[in-house]
């Protein structure tokens, strides 16, 4: 499970985690399952973490860190809404892609999150959310984009985009790039005026 043994056991316990939360889900794996794919002694992780939920915070905490990391680099541009919305939707993917483990514990189960993590999360993925849904705003208001329900918009994109952690396969057909950029097509032309 362990591929890269130059990595501290800190990250093959967060890596080998990732794996089963995302096979069997954060709930249903135990720290035993944890140890037992780490190949050591359960009372061992803990030498190096605290709890099982600070695995899940460093998870999607960090996801949430590269997908606002894709965002302000975007922002940087200072594009028009259409290349906006475009770029944002490739930026998206290769997040998603990039770890499509992380991805899918990231966009399930967050849920198992205590407070005050799970609020703080809530807040950034809605900040998130809120900065796609102004960019198609931006559109609607140039007239670069036909009128649409925003939310509704925002989640199909979303949506489309976060299931992608489900089947992406790095030595699949296309790469990360050419999967954002026919979704990207896809989505603009729909949205296009």
């Amino acid at each position: 499970m362990n591929e890269a043994l130059n990595i501290s056991r800190k990250e093959q316990i967060e890596v080998t985690a990732t794996s089963l939360f995302q096979d069997k889900g954060y709930a249903a794996t135990s720290m035993r399952d944890l140890a037992t794919g780490l190949g050591i002694e359960a009372a061992s992780i803990y030498s190096h973490i605290k709890s099982k939920e600070e695995i899940l915070q460093n998870i999607c905490f960090k996801m949430a860190d590269e997908f606002f990391a894709a965002k302000e680099a975007i922002e940087k541009k200072n594009l028009p809404p259409i290349e906006k919305l475009k770029e944002a939707i490739k930026g998206h993917v290769k997040v998603v892609t990039k770890n499509a483990a992380a991805s899918a514990v990231f966009f399930t189960e967050y849920k198992h999150l205590s407070e005050p993590a799970l609020n703080e999360f809530l807040q950034m993925r809605t900040h998130y959310e809120d900065w796609f849904r102004n960019i198609i705003i931006d559109g609607m208001k140039q007239k670069k984009m036909r009128e649409v329900d925003q939310k509704f918009t925002i989640l199909t994109i979303l949506s489309s985009i976060n299931f992608i952690s489900n089947w992406y396969k790095p030595e699949g057909k296309m790469s990360a790039d050419e999967i954002g950029e026919r979704l990207s097509k896809l989505f603009i032309k729909g949205l296009k005026s």
